[in-house]
């Protein structure tokens, strides 16, 4: 029959089928409701005088007229129905028992044989840990329990009645049941409820809409129902923390430099410190030790952008700074203008903002003048025409502005003898512009134009640098290695000049310097250039006439030349495109000071003892940071990109995993690479050990969860098992505090539970496991968390989390460049944050070091490392227990989140 069924009537059959589902699913629902309202009413009439509630015919049950909750109940409350909170509508599935309902803490027993004992397979067909469960599963009523009885039982036991008095406390509460459902059984249905699953709200909505009586509340992600158990030692969500923690992020240190895709990025102030920016921050960097030493030294950092900074400008006075941002967009997708800020390096205060809703796209170069004391700043934009304009630098406004050219500008300065003059280069063009009037009146200046006649010399397709040399004349260094002497000539009367400038350049000399483009040209205090090669990676220091005095060529894994500033004394400092700045001289060599990834960073584990930290991404390098010294360990090429790594607890060796579905453990020590497995071909997202470090749990995009058991040493693993059951992949999970349970997280939002001792096992019954304690938590959902997910979230606004150590605070990477912090447990709508700044892409993730004192993010696209320092911690230790008191939760239907 399907067999011969029409192509078209795939689709129309499987709506059917969920259609039919969803019915079920609704009918189900509204039989439990009525059969939890029947209880309620017995058990009102239970506690009350007979003459006023006795059913005609039906005598209460003796030694019923005072209960004590069951284990996992407020006392104060009723027995109540909940979901049983599964994930998708498909999984809805509720077992009616075979036996009067109400009896049985665990799951329904077969007929004709006692009730199962503690330990035994749960409703859903998951195995629950003898004594570390709790009560049975949601969707089974459950009765009041005699006094004398609630404190002895196990929680996985069954019920503490004697089998003797089971049969006939059956029958008599079922009859009253039945009776009462007949007699109340219309008035659900007046109510007009809605199946929680049918009703879950817009698309990118989150809420939770179903909690009865404090057992669960349910929150929907893209319009999906994810339902979450309240642990029992949680009696109202008024108890827990509701403001901010009292816990603080400074930015401690920046690991990285925008080399890669940026120019005019480094320059030495006149108070020795060398700034330079990465992501949203300017760093302003002083070097410790001596020439060519060891790193050491500080950082401080100016924070007032928005977006990625594109470049920076030093006044002549040596203190202010401009710098530049790109354009962006806001969470709410609204875009961000790019600006300029002039702010003092002293004080870290922004003296001026300028250009506000004047550049489009970002800020590509800027430049302050030299003859007048830094009164002018010269922006190019990154529009369509390069926008070239002239700025007031005191009063913040515009004297001047024309369009410059189509193709790309990136460079651009004064003449440092005459303001009137500005020079811009870049793609095929060197172009010398002439600036007049507009001093005073605003937007009245104007500025003309001559272009660069390259004559007999062949015209390079870009010219990224330049410099004015003291005699007037400039350098130039082209993409195809020479350096190209302009010099100054009187206007040629012939050629008519729009801004009837008196005098022009021409080409004077040439003079090959490197192999492959010229990336920057530096001049130095004693009057000689140096010249930084892209290809070659050679630093040349060049004499009057061109002629080369000196050379150093930088090693090859740090990249080519990108920008050159002169320190102190003789001391050079030299960025690289790999991200990486260098300090030293020509004559001894030099060694890194400040080094970075230089692609997408993803991966991100602390170090279980020390304060250590290990990063990988796209860049394929992984590399072990120190967060004591602020300086790269150690580094090496995995060849791949890696997506995730963890510690093994001991911290002798490292989990990676990479994007082909290979893992690898390394020796952290000898950097060995220890052992190598492939599981299937789908990228892995994350690799985490079991707190005894017995096990490896490795998340897979392929739906899977592989278990590998592990030596003592962590240098060898076999394959042990493999939780599968998830519909989508995996994306975080966290082992149990015992080693012998797993909580995951899915693409599409699944909170799934294994019992991993017990055979990799999946706990269908995911009620037993709300009030397991969990090692680490980084799965973005589950109760504990659900309140960082801000208002309308789709999903993906959350790309990391991270519980501390002494459990006080969780961190939360988020897809806006943004960095929280939030009280622990975090299980209040709209929760309140301390939210932070600096990244210029999506945080990918956040970890805490061993002993909570720092944390540590990533950036995404702009490869940057931020180490926080956590003030206000109050010392360490965990987290107050859970106050005891157990006011019920009032039966809200929804929390609105």
């Amino acid at each position: 029959m399907d067999g011969a069924a029409g192509p078209g009537e795939g689709p129309a059959r499987e709506a059917l089928q969920s259609l039919s589902q969803r019915l079920r699913v609704q009918e189900q629902e509204m039989e439990l409701v009525k059969a939890a309202l029947a209880e309620a009413l017995r058990l009102l009439r239970l506690q009350v005088p007979p003459s006023s509630l006795q059913v005609s015919g039906t005598p209460a049950p003796p030694g019923d007229s005072s209960f004590a909750a069951p284990p996992g109940l407020p006392p104060t409350c009723t027995p109540s129905l909940v979901s049983r909170g599964t994930q998708t509508e498909t999984e809805v599935e509720f077992k009616t028992s075979p036996g009067p309902p109400g009896l049985s803490n665990g799951p329904p027993a077969p007929q004709g044989a006692s009730e199962e004992p503690s330990g035994t397979q749960s409703e859903g067909g998951g195995s629950s840990s003898s004594g570390a469960g709790s009560p049975g599963p949601p969707g089974i009523l459950r009765p009041l329990q005699p006094p004398q009885r609630a404190d002895t039982p196990r929680r996985n036991s069954s019920s503490s009645s004697s089998p003797s008095e089971r049969p006939r406390q059956k029958l008599s509460r079922k009859a009253i049941s039945s009776a009462n459902l007949l007699v109340r059984s219309g008035s659900t249905e007046s109510r007009g409820g809605k199946d929680p699953l049918s009703s879950p709200g817009g698309p990118g909505s989150r809420r939770s809409n179903y909690n009865l009586e404090g057992i669960s509340v349910k929150m929907f992600l893209r319009g999906r129902p994810i339902t979450m158990y309240i642990p029992s030692g949680i009696r109202s969500l008024e108890e827990l923390p509701s403001g901010p923690p009292p816990e603080t992020l400074c930015l401690d240190w920046v690991y990285g430099y925008r080399g890669r895709d940026s120019r005019s990025n480094l320059f030495v102030l006149r108070s020795g410190e060398v700034v330079y920016f990465i992501a949203c921050v300017v760093v302003l960097y002083r070097p410790g030790g001596g020439p060519g030493g060891p790193g050491g030294g500080g950082q401080r950092h100016y924070r007032g952008h928005t977006d990625c900074v594109r470049c920076l400008a030093v006044h002549p006075d040596g203190v202010r700074v401009a710098s530049g941002q790109t354009a962006g967009v806001d969470k709410d997708g609204k875009p961000l203008q790019p600006v300029v800020h002039i702010w003092d390096s002293e004080t870290l205060l922004k003296l001026q903002e300028i250009g506000l809703g004047a550049f489009e796209r970002g800020v590509g170069a800027l430049a302050f003048s030299a003859a007048d004391q830094g009164a002018f700043l010269c922006v190019v934009d990154d529009s369509n025409e390069h926008m070239l304009s002239v700025w007031d630098c005191s009063r913040g406004v515009k004297l001047a502005e024309i369009k410059s050219t189509n193709d790309s500008v990136l460079a651009v300065g004064f003449n440092p003898r005459d303001s009137s003059c500005i020079v811009t280069s870049g793609k095929s063009h060197v172009h010398f512009w002439n600036w007049s009037g507009g001093v005073g009146v605003p937007g009245n200046g104007t500025l003309t134009r001559k272009q660069g006649v390259f004559g007999k010399y062949k015209k390079p397709k870009f010219i990224p640098c330049f410099v004015f040399l003291p005699d007037g004349d400039i350098l130039t260094g082209d993409s195809e290695g020479n350096i190209l002497t302009w010099g100054r000539s009187a206007s040629d009367s012939k050629t008519p000049g729009r801004g009837g400038a008196k005098e022009t350049y021409g080409i004077v000399a040439q003079a090959h310097a490197h192999e492959g483009s010229i990336f920057a040209l530096c001049l130095q205090r004693d009057g000689t250039v140096l010249s930084g090669g892209g290809r070659d990676r050679r630093l040349v220091q060049w004499g009057p006439g061109l002629v080369a005095l000196q050379e150093a060529e930088i090693p090859e894994h740090f990249g080519a030349v990108r920008a050159i500033a002169e320190g102190l004394g003789s001391e050079l400092l030299v960025g690289t495109t790999k991200n990486a700045l260098l300090r030293g001289d020509l004559a001894q060599g030099f060694s890194p000071v400040i080094q970075g990834h230089t692609d997408e960073l993803w991966g991100l584990c602390t170090h279980p003892s020390q304060n250590r930290f290990l990063t990988c991404g796209h860049d394929r390098q992984l590399c072990l940071w120190d967060g004591e010294s602020h300086a790269l360990a150690w580094s090496i090429d995995l060849k791949e990109t890696g997506l995730c790594a963890d510690f093994h607890p001991s911290g002798a060796v490292v989990a990676v995993g990479l994007n082909t579905g290979r893992w690898l453990v390394l020796d952290t020590e000898t950097r060995e690479i220890v052992s190598d497995v492939i599981d299937g071909n789908e990228q892995l997202s994350v690799v985490r050990y079991s707190p005894d470090g017995l096990y490896l749990a490795i998340g897979s995009h392929d739906n899977v969860i592989y278990i590998y058991s592990v030596s003592s040493d962590g240098a060898k693993s076999s394959r042990f098992g493999r939780c599968m059951g998830h519909s989508s992949f995996i994306t975080h999970l966290d082992w149990s505090k015992d080693g012998n349970f797993i909580m995951s997280n899915s693409g599409d939002y699944e909170i799934l539970y294994w019992d991993v001792a017990g055979g990799c096992k999946q706990l269908k019954n995911r009620y037993e496991s709300r009030d397991r304690e969990w090692a680490t938590y980084t799965c973005v959902l589950g109760f504990h968390v659900y309140g960082v997910w801000p208002d309308g979230s789709d999903g993906t606004d959350i790309n990391s989390l991270c519980r501390s150590h002494n459990e006080r605070v969780v961190a939360v990477a988020d897809d806006f460049c943004k960095v929280h912090l939030f009280q622990y447990p975090c299980a209040r709508a709209k929760a309140p944050s301390r939210m932070y700044g600096g990244h210029g892409s999506h945080v990918t993730s956040v970890r805490f070091t061993h002993d909570d004192s720092h944390l540590v993010s990533l950036g995404g696209k702009d490869a940057s490392i931020f180490q926080w320092r956590v003030l206000g911690a109050g010392g360490a230790g965990p987290a107050p227990a859970t106050p005891s008191r157990t006011p019920s939760l009032s039966p809200a239907s929804s929390l609105d989140v």
